[in-house]
């Protein structure tokens, strides 16, 4: 069997394949500051009640935009898994060259997303990933990372602007409002969030379609893609499993 994990700023995602079968997948908190020992008792614990029994595990492919936990989750896998880690670069999957100006620059994660995607649509794409940050990845026709935006995460802005404006409260974000008029504090900070990404959203999805000169599929992932996929009129498609699926598809690679 194969373990994949994503490690983001937020949160770490992980999931368990056998062949090209997902059989199970987690999402938990990122803690920068747990250990290898720590790590185990919480990952045990998951396949425990998942019925994977880690034995099976033959290897393990990582994806990371979190340093500190390079050492930890390498530490993790040697001792109780039997074996070293594959960590993502950009020289991970030659079958998809990345053309923007310094390849080394690129983020594991949009690494895997971008090769999960193009091996499944086989067009260009534009990838959207509703993660800590919003980031926004263009793959030409041929399979090529052009390049891509990276803006402040949904979350991360709402909780800025909680934070910055004394009077301003904290207010639920995963349920789209229902007109964008709103009429007390609450439906009006909901309203600016929320429809505010979708338009901005729209917006960089409109320049860099004409800056790729192709009508690229526009494709969601991450905690808050189906919830911005309701409110933005350019998104195709929700694609939940792309992470790990992209895990998968470079493992079989090495």
């Amino acid at each position: 069997m194969l373990l994949v994990i994503d490690v983001g700023n937020t949160n770490i995602v992980m999931g368990i394949y056998d062949g090209d079968k997902l059989l199970r997948n987690w999402r938990i908190r990122t803690e920068h500051n747990t250990t290898e020992d720590e790590f185990n008792v919480l990952a045990n614990g998951l396949f425990t009640t998942g019925g994977i029994n880690s034995a099976d595990i033959e290897k393990t492919i990582i994806s990371s935009v979190v340093p500190p936990l390079v050492i930890i989750l390498d530490s993790f896998c040697r001792k109780y898994l039997g074996h070293e880690p594959h960590w993502v670069d950009a020289k991970s999957y030659p079958d998809m060259p990345i053309i923007s100006g310094n390849p080394s620059e690129v983020g594991a994660d949009r690494i895997v997303n971008a090769v999960g995607a193009y091996e499944k649509y086989k067009t260009s794409l534009i990838i959207i990933d509703f993660g800590t940050a919003t980031t926004f990845d263009a793959i030409s026709e041929k399979g090529e990372y052009l390049g891509g935006s990276i803006s402040p995460g949904i979350m991360i802005a709402a909780e800025a602007l909680f934070q910055k404006a004394s009077k301003l409260p904290r207010v639920e974000i995963f349920v789209p409002p229902d007109k964008a008029i709103g009429t007390d504090t609450a439906s009006c900070m909901k309203s600016g969030i929320i429809f505010g990404y979708a338009g901005l959203i729209d917006g960089m999805v409109t320049r860099m379609k004409s800056e790729m000169g192709t009508n690229p599929k526009v494709i969601a992932t991450g905690g808050l893609a189906r919830l911005m996929f309701n409110v933005a009129t350019t998104i195709e498609v929700v694609e939940p499993g792309l992470t790990l699926e992209g895990l998968r598809i470079i493992s079989m690679r090495l």
